[in-house]
């Protein structure tokens, strides 16, 4: 079992970076039941971010619904949430409230904006907290405007990832303090934070607002994509010079017309980009796979998500799992002694409620007549 075995999480049923995070910490070991507020017949397996979970369905308007989630949270080392600011309070679950019973409780608030400033109660979603980051601007072609980077930069990297590391961060120090704490994992402070090394180039002058101008994005002849004879893409990231001069070399250039000693002048990727361009699309993707095959150029496909499953290097690691019949990424960092696992696919909504109660301490009677009263969901 992974490491966070024996971590309970209360998880507040949410979308995006909260089921997220609570599929990591569920895949490392935690024990998370997820508190829903409509319950289902079935299960989505498509819903691959809610492995792992058991699941209750409470009525949390009704004075009983509220006191059993309250036992569940006084129960748990974690509570996690990702409502706008004020909805916890006003369901009557704020920290204060769950702290006074449950010192220990380390409590994980996921929002895009953060629990305070200007713009704390106002809707938006990923697109919106990247872009105030400055991330957004930096990412996309010279010849267009800003790229949305998916949900990886915002939402799943800024948000989720950052709350994990907040949440297991504040569990440490729990055990040590006896005290547990407020979590704030607000989506734009975590891009912002995913931004230091860009940040750090743009005070020293070696980085420009214009985007495809830079050494990472695109910008260089040695780094960006290409596309091949065939219509799909490679990508170089050939940034030292040995990698540079194998490239070139192995793509039969002319070595005299790449001269080494200009490799960061920006004029010269300008000239050199098409002279590239051209030269990748003599040959297919696969042509030039076979070419540098083994060979430390920087070198690597650009993979569509269905070539991604099927590729060799990610078939020998495992990168990809089979679940209930649905393909998804495999439990990610890996450990040598304490292996992560999908403990189960997602499961309906409630599907869980009965028995999760009854190990509180009520009665089968008690909670089939908290389910006929419409408490449990």
């Amino acid at each position: 079992m992974g490491p966070l075995q024996g971590i309970r999480v209360i998880e507040m049923a949410g979308i995006g970076p909260l089921p997220f995070a609570g599929m990591l910490l569920s895949d490392m070991g935690a024990e998370v039941i997820r508190i829903e507020k409509n319950s289902t017949l079935e299960p989505n397996y498509f819903e691959t971010t809610q492995r792992g979970r058991r699941s209750i369905c409470l009525n949390l308007k009704s004075e009983k619904g509220l006191a059993l989630a309250e036992q569940l949270i006084d129960s748990a080392d974690v509570v996690i949430e990702g409502f706008r600011p004020g909805v916890m309070e006003k369901l009557g679950l704020s920290y204060e409230a769950c702290a006074q019973r449950n010192p220990k409780l380390v409590y994980g608030r996921m929002t895009g904006w953060g629990q305070d400033g200007p713009l704390s109660q106002v809707a938006a979603h990923d697109i919106n907290y990247v872009a105030i980051t400055g991330a957004m601007a930096a990412i996309g072609r010279k010849e267009g405007g800003p790229v949305p980077p998916l949900n990886l930069v915002g939402d799943f990297g800024g948000g989720g990832a950052y709350l994990v590391m907040g949440v297991l961060a504040a569990v440490i120090e729990a055990k040590t303090t006896g005290k547990g704490q407020v979590v704030d994992a607000a989506i734009c402070d975590g891009v912002a934070s995913l931004m230091t090394m860009m940040q750090g180039y743009r005070a020293m002058g070696l980085w420009d607002l214009e985007r495809q101008n830079n050494l990472f994005d695109g910008g260089p002849h040695y780094y960006d994509t290409y596309e091949c004879a065939d219509g799909k893409w490679v990508s170089v990231g050939a940034l030292e010079l040995h990698f540079y001069k194998t490239l070139i070399e192995k793509m039969e250039l002319d070595v005299g017309e790449f001269t080494y000693d200009s490799q960061f002048d920006k004029n010269y990727w300008e000239a050199m980009k098409p002279v590239i361009a051209k030269r990748f699309k003599e040959k297919t993707r696969e042509e030039w796979c076979d070419i540098f095959d083994g060979v430390d150029a920087c070198f690597a496909p650009v993979l569509d998500m269905d070539e991604a499953v099927e590729y060799e290097h990610n078939k020998h690691r495992g990168t990809f799992v089979d679940v209930a019949g649905i393909t998804q990424a495999a439990p990610a960092p890996r450990f040598s002694r304490t292996v992560s696992r999908i403990q189960n696919p997602p499961v309906a909504a409630g599907s869980d409620s009965k028995k999760v109660l009854m190990e509180l301490g009520l009665s089968a009677d008690e909670v089939d007549a908290l389910k006929a009263s419409g408490v449990i969901l």
